[in-house]
């Protein structure tokens, strides 16, 4: 425990060095940028950056990185809660109660309440980071296809509370998410599959971003206009202390959500290839499938903020665990990161923290500082956000549609996902016209692909055994409480009917 101390406060010092600080500053400041922007992201982000990092030493380099890692996590809500667009596929649950809350007129209460979970995210799990790096790493190194198909399937099981009352359509748009995810090439046979009209385009299959900007973007724009008649009138938000103060007192209205997003998010962050989306959404459903007003979540609940940001920032440092740890990504980020610690000369893996000390440790504090100086510049520019906001709806639809083409384009570099963008938000429109809901049917798209590769590998391995799944201590444990949070709204609404025709008796 001595050592780590030491170890760490080394590596503070380190991380307040001025070219260090300045990286850092840097790094947060391009990833509330490349954030906020649809289509780009941390990956995108890091992937473009990663050559000008050659110019400075590798210590400094990394920490410029984890610094854009850090702010493009949350940079994803900027543009989710004032646009109603996911800068990203970690905020798309974001979405779900931060644009409600900005339409509202409290889009400085949920820009906040995104920054400050963030934080605590981030924190805990730097803390988790630092103490309990090789025990979580050779944890984690027992997850085999059997306990991420089990993973996936609790993450699924969350889905049930997203969709509100109305089970059938919940299981119809998670049904209508797979088959979409499963549009391209079949992963094992190699053959193509569900080839819409013979068209070779659907070879590449249907990018997430493609979905989520076109539900949540071109979608949400059309319900908008039409739910309005077209006279949206945005609520202006005036930026005060008082203001500010008030929403600093809220925190204790939803730090248990933080909690849960913060603790979940680290440990679905450090299980190689699982990542900061599926954390964001599993603290989501979690959140509301156990909150005492369930059916405030989608309306601008400010939990409904807190929760997946927290959960998303606190995957973003999960998935560095490993990466250091055992040389194996955690996620498309670090997955690129590692291939630049490569180029620097590192060697990844158990002896990475005996071999460069300076490294690790220098990392490691920088995280600490960067944490500290994203919520700084978030609660700084916090004014400049909300004045989108305060743009005529009029001009606020046309930069919406042309972010969403460009987001879409400059991703994949294909007209042809452009026109299928349009497509799905049309489809999206008519999706929440008909009260069916969109959330799960993104969600499943996110979820499928990992959730068929790790099943069809399990069967596989297993000679087509499916008790696979039960005979795996882990992966029994995950469906037993992946079977509990299914049953559990069902048996809460059979105790209300119960109840109320008791008392009506």
């Amino acid at each position: 425990m001595e050592t780590i101390i030491v170890s760490l406060g080394a590596g503070l010092l380190q991380a307040f060095e001025p070219l260090n600080l300045f990286m850092i500053f840097a790094g947060c400041l391009a990833g509330l940028f490349v954030g906020c922007m649809p289509g780009l992201g941390s990956v995108n982000g890091v992937a473009i950056l990663l050559p000008i990092t050659f110019l400075v030493p590798p210590t400094a380099a990394i920490i410029f990185l984890a610094a854009l890692y850090y702010g493009a996590m949350y940079g994803g809500a900027i543009s989710s809660i004032t646009l109603g667009i996911p800068g990203a596929s970690t905020a798309v649950a974001t979405v779900f109660d931060g644009r409600p809350m900005a339409q509202q007129g409290n889009a400085d209460k949920a820009l906040m309440a995104a920054a400050i979970a963030s934080f605590i995210g981030g924190t805990v799990s730097v803390v988790l980071f630092t103490f309990f790096a090789p025990p979580l790493a050779t944890f984690a190194l027992k997850f085999g296809p059997q306990e991420e198909f089990a993973l996936m399937l609790l993450a699924f099981a969350t889905f049930v509370g997203l969709g509100g009352d109305d089970i059938p359509k919940t299981i119809f748009s998670i049904l209508i998410g797979l088959v979409i995810a499963a549009v391209g090439f079949d992963i094992i046979s190699g053959k193509p599959r569900l080839i819409f009209f013979d068209m070779v385009e659907f070879q590449r299959g249907i990018g997430f971003l493609v979905v989520a900007i076109g539900i949540y973007g071109i979608g949400e724009m059309l319900w908008t206009i039409e739910s309005t008649k077209g006279q949206v009138t945005m609520h202006r938000v005036k930026i005060t202390w008082t203001r500010m103060k008030e929403n600093f007192g809220d925190i204790k209205s939803y730090i248990n959500s933080t909690w849960i997003g913060s603790f979940l998010g680290f440990f679905v962050g450090t299980l190689p290839a699982a990542g900061a989306t599926p954390a964001a959404l599993m603290s989501y459903g979690l959140t509301k499938t156990f909150s005492k007003d369930p059916d405030s979540f989608g309306k601008g609940n400010v939990a409904g903020v807190a929760a997946p940001e927290a959960a998303n920032n606190a995957a973003s440092t999960g998935s560095m665990l490993p990466m250091l740890t055992l040389g194996i990504p955690g996620s498309p980020t670090t997955a690129i990161l590692l291939g630049g610690m490569i180029i620097w000369g590192l060697r990844p893996g158990p002896l990475l923290f005996a071999e460069s000390p300076d490294f690790v440790w220098g990392l490691i504090g920088s995280l600490y500082v960067a944490n500290a100086v994203t919520l700084i510049l978030n609660l700084a520019l916090i004014p400049v956000f909300i004045r989108v906001l305060a743009m005529p709806f009029t001009i606020l639809t046309p930069i919406i549609f042309v972010l969403c083409v460009l987001g879409v384009f400059a991703t994949t570099d294909r007209m042809f996902d452009t026109w299928i963008m349009l497509i799905i938000g049309i489809v999206g429109y008519l999706m929440r016209k008909l009260n069916y809901p969109v959330a799960p049917a993104v969600l499943a798209i996110v979820l499928g692909p990992l959730a068929e590769r790790s099943l069809r590998q399990s069967l596989i391995s297993s000679r087509g055994d499916a008790m696979t799944f039960l005979e795996r201590p882990i992966s029994l444990t995950c469906i037993l409480i992946a079977l509990a949070l299914i049953s559990y709204p069902l048996i809460s609404k059979y105790l209300q009917r119960r109840k109320a025709a008791e008392t009506g008796g």
